[in-house]
């Protein structure tokens, strides 16, 4: 690449269009985090309750200190991803070589064995989720780096994000449709089936779907890894810490939206575990999960197409501070829908999925170009931090949240599956607090959350300026590294 002049590297990236297989296969990596991620947010406090046996209290505590966990598992993997520099570019080789422990340590985390005692159950569940979660951050940080790394144009940017979130919520839709089915199936037979016998039915459909999520899950990571590649220059292969927090602290844009995000997504991770409950005790039967799945991920699959649309006519500031308006209204709503009113709840489950379809997809834009104003500001390109600081709100708010879903729980008195009873009835405090995790809370928190991010000081134009001028200075500069680290002379 010696021939390329420093005009032509500065300019190179800014507005260049991606080619569509990179946009398609950076979707297919969130499908395979999905696979993962997902089946935790939606399943996993129910696995833990109902099959595994744990009361909703333990497994509170749990998902909280091993979220947190994860949270400063993020911070060690984008500084890890800062630091490195291979011909395979700083990003890649982690999604090529995490994808088979990261969901066979799925596998291990929905297979708890039934033979243990309770605390040793307790135990085993602590470990496998904390190990699951400190590799998820190994895949993911450079996963979300990447996009920034791929293009510094906004509406290609977009695009990356747009397809992230069609290939999640494709992800979502599989899973449901996989594991609430037979659950559904299961319950009309547990009239038939001693507590043991049905629980042990239960953990072997888990069993099935995580090991199948091995194949399909790596062969997704395999697709992200071999169509999207690393484009972006920079002037140095790696970043100490001391670089780091020199870009970090003046980084105000990304501190307004980790503020903003940690209650937006209070609420989102709130429901995830919640989902499960509302449709069994509420709606009154397990299998309306996948329709709640269905409305959630068709909402994102049917907006995903028409997000770059929206950022170009509105700005992603302007999207991400009024899209909440929808977690609002339709949060509200649910919160009030009486007991198995189906196509109600349905409803008001879609017009909150606007918002947290917007909202989720929004954030991962907005983050990317909050990598460029930290490198205007201090010279130093600090993408796996900066995202892993960003996840870290994510992982902190999803411990809460988490957290939270189940502490409500344990508030309202849920009473969890035992050997005797594998269907116990709930007292209406219980059902109170299932309807509060999936409406009320995330309203209040979406309301705090706009209020937060009506100072966010970066627009799309604001970043144009600074995306040129910083690539301006990169070329006066000289000593470009190239995404395999050698130097642009």
């Amino acid at each position: 690449m010696s021939h390329v002049t420093k005009e032509e590297i500065a300019q190179r990236f800014v507005d260049e269009r991606l080619p569509k297989r990179s946009i398609v296969g950076y979707g297919f990596g969130d499908f395979a985090n999905n696979l993962a991620f997902t089946l935790g947010t939606a399943f996993l406090l129910y696995y833990y309750t109902d099959v595994a046996g744990l009361s909703a209290a333990s497994v509170a505590t749990m998902f909280f200190v091993v979220r947190l966990w994860d949270a400063f598992a993020d911070i060690f993997a984008g500084r890890l991803v800062d630091r490195t520099m291979t011909r395979m570019g700083k990003f890649r080789p982690f999604i090529l070589f995490g994808a088979v422990p990261l969901l066979f340590l799925s596998y291990l985390t929905f297979h708890v064995p039934a033979s243990l005692e309770q605390g040793q159950k307790l135990l085993y569940a602590y470990v496998t989720y904390a190990v699951l979660g400190l590799v998820y951050s190994l895949v993911n940080i450079p996963y979300g780096s990447l996009a920034s790394a791929m293009t510094q144009s906004v509406n290609e940017r977009a695009k990356l994000v747009s397809s992230r979130f069609f290939g999640g919520a494709v992800g979502g839709i599989v899973l449901s449709f996989i594991i609430a089915p037979q659950i559904a199936g299961l319950r009309e037979e547990k009239k038939t089936l001693s507590s043991a016998d049905y629980q042990e039915k239960v953990q072997a459909i888990f069993t099935q779907t995580t090991l199948l999520f091995v194949l399909l899950g790596t062969i997704s990571y395999g697709v992200t890894f071999y169509f999207c590649r690393e484009k972006v220059v920079r002037t140095q292969p790696r970043v100490n810490l001391r670089d780091t927090w020199d870009t970090l602290k003046s980084n105000k844009p990304l501190g307004y939206l980790c503020a903003a995000s940690f209650f937006y997504l209070i609420g989102l991770f709130a429901v995830g575990g919640a989902s499960v409950y509302y449709a069994l005790y509420v709606l009154g039967d397990i299998k309306w999960v996948v329709w709640i799945t269905i409305v959630n991920s068709g909402i994102s699959i049917v907006a995903a197409p028409f997000i770059p649309w929206l950022v170009d006519r509105f700005g992603k500031k302007a999207l991400f501070q009024y899209c909440g308006v929808f977690t609002v209204v339709g949060g509200l709503a649910l919160f009030f829908t009486p007991t198995g009113a189906v196509a109600p709840a349905l409803i008001f489950l879609g017009v909150k999925g606007i918002g947290a379809a917007l909202i989720n997809t929004l954030m991962f834009g907005l983050e990317a170009d909050t990598v460029e104003y930290g490198e205007w500001t201090s010279g130093k390109r600090t993408e796996g931090t900066t995202y892993a600081l960003f996840s870290f709100t994510r992982k902190i708010t999803q411990s809460i949240g988490g957290a939270l879903g189940a502490a409500a729980l344990a508030a309202g008195g849920y009473l969890s599956a035992t050997a005797e009873v594998a269907n116990p009835v709930q007292p209406e405090s219980a059902i109170t607090a299932i309807r509060a995790t999936m409406g009320l809370i995330p309203a209040v928190a979406a309301v705090v959350a706009m209020l937060i991010f009506w100072k966010y000081p970066l627009t799309d134009a604001r970043f144009r300026e600074i995306r040129n001028e910083t690539e301006l200075r990169k070329q006066r500069e000289g000593h470009l590294i190239a995404p395999d680290g050698h130097v642009i002379d």
